[in-house]
């Protein structure tokens, strides 16, 4: 007959996982005691039996790296009373044993030990009503790319055949219209007496654009509800970004206020400048290899067109490329441009014309 009962109650109990499809390997770290580590099923039930068995009325806290199970694990962990932080696996301190003698079990022990040190800071977490539409922006963009793909090797095959374009499409603006699709299918031959490659890449386009179509029609409808409207409509009035990006920027931060500066915002971007300093040598690179790899070529591309339309950002372009490559300088109105993208939601008003010395 069990003569006591073990309460933890008033210490934190720290958990760290290291995340897989089929099991989790955790480690466990009460306040005051030893690290106890096992292997279990990917159960946020099967922990939460195993904590109140064995570290009773504990305040539980757990850790695991952003992976495959994106939020999943961070929901159902919360669900049965368990919280929890999600961190970039980059963020974790490691010593240089543990980078050449990586295992699930040392991955686990080094994320308890660095969440009981206090050493780990948390990514943000998504509010559930965000993470289908972000993940409807971001399966367009792959189907444009794949698109894109697609009619590379369609035009490929055209050329390893031979095949000329006639004179009404030599405009590339006039590549892949009705017109162009029906001379695709009726007109051209190719080398063997057969087209079936030709055929095959063909329905493949069509059917791609088919879903581009329905990918797009998801996407300005989500810029007409509510949680998005205002906003988007805010974004718009910045030059060089249209719905598309307006709805990238919505959907990938979400929640402007978490972040708490310019520099904050731009590095989240990935258009921070990269630093590297021994002795006297301090050497600044353009661009760090972190942020948003989403975000940071949109907004990349957004300036470009932004020099077009905005006089002030175009002649502030001009004075930057006096003294650096094109391709530098367009990362610094990137950089501009995220400083205003980031005014335009915090103040939720319209861009008002940059103008030098703004």
């Amino acid at each position: 007959m069990q003569k006591y009962n073990i309460s933890f109650k008033g210490q934190k109990i720290f958990i760290g996982i290291d995340v897989h499809k089929k099991n989790w390997d955790v480690a466990v770290a009460p306040e005051v005691g030893f690290v106890k580590r096992h292997s279990q099923k990917a159960s946020a039930k099967v922990l939460i039996d195993f904590l109140k068995k064995h570290y009773p009325d504990g305040d539980y806290m757990a850790v695991y790296e952003s992976g495959f199970s994106g939020f999943s694990t961070y929901y159902t962990l919360k669900e049965v009373g368990i919280d929890c932080i999600v961190i970039h696996a980059a963020d974790v301190p490691t010593t240089q044993y543990e980078e050449v003698m990586k295992t699930d079990r040392l991955d686990s022990i080094k994320l308890v030990k660095s969440l009981k040190a206090g050493l780990l800071r948390g990514i943000y977490i998504r509010e559930k009503e965000n993470l289908d539409d972000r993940s409807v922006i971001r399966i367009r963009k792959s189907i444009q790319k794949e698109l894109s793909r697609y009619k590379v090797m369609v035009k490929h095959i055209l050329h390893n055949n031979g095949v000329t374009l006639p004179d009404c499409f030599e405009k590339p603006t006039t590549h892949w219209s009705g017109a162009f699709m029906t001379w695709l299918k009726r007109d051209v031959t190719l080398l063997s007496s057969t087209r079936n490659s030709l055929d095959l890449l063909i329905r493949q386009v069509e059917t791609i654009r088919s879903n581009m179509l329905n990918a797009t029609r998801m996407l300005r409808s989500l810029s007409r509800i509510e949680r998005y409207k205002h906003r988007c409509e805010l974004l718009m009035t910045i030059p060089g970004i249209g719905v598309v990006v307006a709805m990238s920027i919505l959907t990938e931060i979400y929640n402007v206020n978490r972040f708490h500066n310019e520099r904050e915002f731009a590095a989240y971007l990935g258009l921070i400048p990269t630093s590297h300093s021994s002795g006297e040598k301090i050497i600044h690179g353009e661009k760090t290899f972190r942020g948003n790899k989403q975000l940071g070529p949109m907004i990349i591309e957004a300036a470009w067109s932004s020099i077009a339309k905005d006089p002030g950002l175009g002649s502030l372009y001009l004075r930057y490329r006096e003294r650096m490559k094109p391709q530098e300088a367009i990362i610094r109105i990137a950089r501009k441009l995220s400083n205003i993208i980031l005014a335009v939601l915090k103040s939720e008003k319209e861009y008002v014309p940059y103008h030098m010395g703004n």
